[in-house]
């Protein structure tokens, strides 16, 4: 009988993931969690205590600090695939899950389905060949070496790039390896597992070339498993139903989906939506349940295609973010940071990522390094994500799983500034006051081209009057409108006064408030 250990990797919700635990060892299965080493450590305490009293459940005696794109996933998913491998003789087949993974399936089902043919799951494409890529980087993920986060350290990740592509510092892919790609969500049999993990001892070569391509964990066991095992006995496919949208984007499953993911021919389905809380009740009880026929329909792939090329509104899969409503979502909340002064938002949006646990971008539509995340290629010019503003911040809230995002804009984007707030989304605005004195006219006047090198020194005495009443009148039409949620904060203020808007605009406690109006040189040029 096939007996499961899944492999889970996870970073948020203790108590998902203790009631996952607890799901999928009801059945006599397994699970190896493998909790990210960055996430709160309370959280990780809190699961242990819950499952400690679980024979059927162990942990990765490593955690990792895992990153987006980095080699630290595929590092935490062997820590948790060699726990799992020691303490569960019995497991006969390996199963990558994350904690935004529900079954699709009874428990009854998939061990039937393992057992009905002696196979390997998991999607194998041939790197160069295939148009797996869609977007983005390819040969560059191989050729050169990537040691740094593309989303936390875009600056030394991209100047890392350009230096060795302007040297030609390209490397050789290992001359006995044929490079695949595919879905990091695998299902693998126990002597598969136990090959890789031979081979991973045994070849510390390939391992170094992996540890320093991008996002490995599309390329590493969809390469290895292949070099380890015959290609008959691989189904180049994923157990795990997932949709993409044209940019890349996962599409997520809702309440309404339930017989739709029932009728697709596979075992797990991700993401469910955190607030489809029927949908996750009633997944979760069909786990546990017995003599369920499943009819297999596989229409949602092509149903989602239609669905989008027509355009709709209201239908069950998401639009392509350019068809999309034009609302941000009533039940989230922007935060609008104004200030002319762009260094001055960029510290206070500094200090909100790391002190308020908020998450906060910056000039988005001015500036091509704003501290955005990965969307799928939308966010590569400033053009695209102006085109389709509002698009671009509901992604955001979904790419941060947050109901509220920070976003900076430029006081002169008043047009923008009153689109947003006529929003049915919670819009507030805080205005960050600035004095304006004649070295930041001077540097003002040259970055938007009113003046020259060349330009007449007297020229730009005779202009900084002028700018600077044009700078102040900005603050001040903004005020003019009314907004009813507008605060201010300004460098002529107290710690303490500052700090009563920003509590206001943030929503934070007091002492958070506070610390966010001390930051060091907050206002300084």
């Amino acid at each position: 009988m096939a007996r499961i250990a899944f492999i889970l990797l996870c970073h948020k919700d203790p108590k998902g993931v203790v009631a996952q635990a607890r799901r999928l060892t009801a059945s006599g299965d397994y699970v190896s969690i493998h909790f990210d080493g960055r996430a709160n450590p309370g959280d990780f305490d809190l699961i242990r205590e819950a499952l400690a009293d679980n024979p059927s459940v162990v942990f990765a005696q490593r955690r990792w600090k895992c990153g987006w794109g980095e080699w630290s996933l595929v590092g935490a998913t062997l820590e948790a695939v060699r726990a799992a491998v020691a303490a569960f003789p019995q497991a006969t087949h390996f199963y990558m899950l994350s904690g935004d993974c529900m079954p699709i399936k009874s428990a009854e089902h998939a061990h039937a389905f393992l057992e009905a043919e002696d196979c390997d799951y998991i999607e194998s494409f041939d790197f160069f060949e295939s148009d797996w890529i869609k977007t983005g980087f390819k040969e560059e993920r191989l050729v050169y070496r990537h040691w740094f986060n593309e989303r936390t350290q875009k600056w030394l990740f991209y100047t890392s790039y350009e230096l060795q592509k302007r040297f030609g510092l390209e490397r050789r892919v290992p001359a006995d390896i044929q490079v695949m790609i595919g879905s990091q969500w695998w299902c693998l049999r126990r002597q598969t597992v136990e090959k890789v993990l031979d081979f991973c001892a045994a070849r510390t070569d390939v391992m170094r070339f992996f540890s320093t391509t991008w996002i490995p964990d599309e390329t590493f066991f969809q390469t290895v498993v292949p070099h380890v095992v015959p290609r008959k006995e691989i189904r180049s496919r994923t157990l795990t139903y997932l949709i993409f949208t044209d940019y890349g984007m996962p599409v997520t499953f809702h309440n309404d989906h339930y017989d739709l993911l029932m009728g697709q021919n596979y075992l797990f389905a991700r993401k469910i939506s955190p607030e489809a809380i029927r949908l996750r009740e009633r997944l979760g009880a069909l786990w546990a349940a017995s003599g369920v026929h499943f009819p297999i329909s596989n229409e949602a792939g092509g149903l989602f295609r239609f669905l989008t090329a027509r355009g709709r509104i209201g239908r069950r899969f998401g639009q392509r973010f350019w068809e999309a409503e034009g609302s941000l979502g009533r039940d989230n909340t922007l935060l609008l940071v104004v200030s002319k002064k762009w260094h001055v938002a960029k510290r206070l949006t500094a200090a909100i990522r790391a002190q308020a646990a908020i998450p906060a971008v910056d000039f988005v539509f001015n500036e091509l390094d704003a501290h955005l995340p990965d969307l799928g290629g939308v966010e590569t010019t400033v053009e695209k994500r102006d085109r389709h503003r509002r698009a671009l911040i509901r992604l955001l809230f979904q790419q941060f799983e947050s109901h509220r995002l920070v976003l900076c804009l430029d006081p002169s984007a008043l047009p923008l500034i009153q689109d947003l707030t006529s929003d049915k989304a919670d819009t507030r605005l805080l205005l960050i006051d600035s004095r304006f004195d004649d070295d930041y006219l001077r540097g003002h006047i040259a970055r938007v081209g009113l003046a020259g090198s060349e330009t007449a020194s007297e020229v730009i005495e005779r202009l900084l009057p002028m700018v600077r009443a044009d700078l102040e009148h900005e603050a001040e039409r903004l005020r003019d409108l009314d907004f009813a949620a507008l605060h201010s904060i300004a460098p002529w203020r107290s710690p303490e006064q500052n700090a009563a808007q920003l509590a206001r605009f943030l929503d934070v406690p007091a002492e958070t408030a506070l610390a966010l109006a001390r930051t060091e040189y907050l206002f300084s040029d």
